[in-house]
């Protein structure tokens, strides 16, 4: 069997004057939840529909599941799933019904039932599609994705716009695929999802990886434990003052500073006098561990959410 689900190499894309994707190298291990992060704008949807067959590279090699989309385009399609950023039904479809339609065109559909619990939507089996909330309809969305017993699975922002119980549902479904053995590549704008769910991430900008490894792997290159988030009463003031006293660089939000601590105990005593000096308006501050936004800030110089 293949090592690897997915492996691309020097893949680019032009949609007329935009490099959308630029030399794009990508190998996904079987079995593994793989995420794609970066910020709009950064590729990640034109990468993911090159690596789905929907959309040809102007150049650079892809092979899913060991085969190629050129010559073998039949076959990947029965063993891949796709759930779309949106997914456009008839208002008047019942969940069952989109079931059995999309299991038609396969021939070893997975039991509706089966796929029923699996989505924990045995209730709304009958009822029409629009009459879902947001978290169900994604929930449909990625059952619908799953009705030929895929090996891969390509999830792109699954959970954008759900209430944090509907995310935890989503999250327990992508652990469910896991645990059977099938391999998840998803694009997501979500520090937690990513640190969460994926056994390994690339962080993506201007149509490259820029990096990749595990989530631990990527928190560590930083060799920054931890920061100190300063809150102010209302717009965040100017920090040269404050930098040059610390000698810290600050990465300065619309109301907060976010602050390196390379020794949290020395450097807080540092940071609260000097926010005393200054007669700074700090309203309140907490301490937290480094996380991934804070790699790609690191990379980039702005936010996953741009």
């Amino acid at each position: 069997m293949e090592t690897w689900a997915v492996e691309a190499s020097g893949l680019h894309k032009r949609f007329r004057d935009v490099h959308a994707v630029r030399g794009l190298d990508l190998q996904v291990r079987r079995g593994e939840v793989f995420g794609l992060l970066g910020p709009n704008g950064a590729g990640k949807t034109t990468s993911m529909e090159m690596l789905e067959g929907l959309v040809p590279p102007d150049a650079g090699t892809i092979r899913i599941l060991g085969l190629d989309w050129r010559s073998d385009g039949a076959a990947i399609r029965n063993r891949i799933g796709v759930q779309f950023q949106s997914t456009q039904l008839d208002d008047k479809v019942k969940v069952r019904e989109a079931l059995d339609l999309f299991g038609s065109y396969y021939p070893q559909p997975r039991n509706p039932d089966d796929l029923l619990r699996l989505l924990q939507l045995e209730d709304k089996a009958n009822v029409y599609q629009s009459k879902l909330s947001g978290g169900q309809r994604q929930r449909l969305a990625l059952g619908l994705a799953l009705v030929n017993q895929p090996e891969l699975v390509f999830l792109d922002e699954p959970t954008t716009g759900l209430d944090p119980q509907a995310r935890q549902v989503l999250w327990g479904l992508v652990r469910q695929l896991k645990s059977e053995g099938r391999t998840v590549l998803l694009t997501t704008h979500y520090m937690d999802e990513a640190q969460a769910l994926c056994d390994r991430v690339g962080i993506m900008d201007q149509g490259q990886i820029l990096q990749l490894g595990t989530p631990r792997e990527l928190i560590a290159s930083l060799n920054q434990a931890s920061y100190a988030e300063i809150e102010f009463e209302g717009a965040a003031p100017d920090a040269a003052a404050f930098t040059q006293r610390l000698g810290i660089a600050v990465d300065v939000k619309p109301q907060h500073w976010a602050v390196p601590l390379a020794d949290p105990k020395s450097d807080l005593r540092k940071l609260l006098a000097c926010v005393e000096e200054l007669d700074l308006p700090m309203q309140q501050l907490h301490v937290r561990r480094a996380s991934l936004e804070d790699v790609f800030l690191h990379r980039t110089g702005r936010s996953l959410r741009d």
